[in-house]
């Protein structure tokens, strides 16, 4: 299988849906996955599923830094630190994966991670360029800059028309996380 680059991006919800439902596709048709998440917590439904499907590695977040625009600049450097260091990790976890056979990885809110300078934009393109020929990249996020949209090979945006946080519903355990 030749490896190709899916960006899901937009305003609307969804995009960490589809990935999941590429994840569990994949895994499905015994390819390896390895699933990580920027800028979110780990208390989350998708991640109890996931957990339990062969095939298909979490790696966590050790810290959680809540919302970008909630932290303080300590708080962000800290974040850009390990966020970095996380994004090495998955890189280097999916790189050796794809060298045992196809894979895949999935980096949720990486696009928002390099829009806020928590993890370099420069390296992601730098990996997305040299990456392994039977390595699938998924990444979600909002935004995303117009060299990421020229190296991919898939572009889904989802759009907004109405969502419950506009009339001040927070997200609800279940149904957004």
């Amino acid at each position: 299988m030749k490896g190709l680059i899916h960006v899901y991006c937009g305003d609307g919800k969804g995009k960490t849906s589809a990935a999941i439902g590429q994840a569990v596709r994949s895994a499905g048709a015994g390819l390896s996955v390895v699933f990580v998440r920027f800028l979110k917590n780990e208390d989350s439904g998708e991640l109890q599923s996931l957990s339990h499907i062969p095939g298909i590695l979490l790696i966590p977040c050790k810290e959680c830094f809540g919302f970008y625009w909630d932290m303080d600049e300590e708080q962000k450097k800290k974040a850009a630190e390990v966020y970095s260091a996380l994004f090495e990790e998955a890189w280097e976890v999916a790189e050796k994966q794809a060298r045992a056979g196809d894979s895949v990885l999935v980096m949720d809110e990486i696009i928002a991670a390099c829009r806020h300078g928590l993890v370099e934009k420069e390296k992601l393109l730098e990996k997305l360029q040299a990456k392994p020929e039977c390595l699938e990249v998924l990444v979600t996020g909002r935004d995303p800059e117009e060299e990421l949209l020229n190296l991919a090979d898939y572009v889904s945006e989802i759009k907004k028309i109405k969502h419950p946080f506009d009339k001040g519903i927070t997200a609800r355990k279940g149904i957004e996380y």
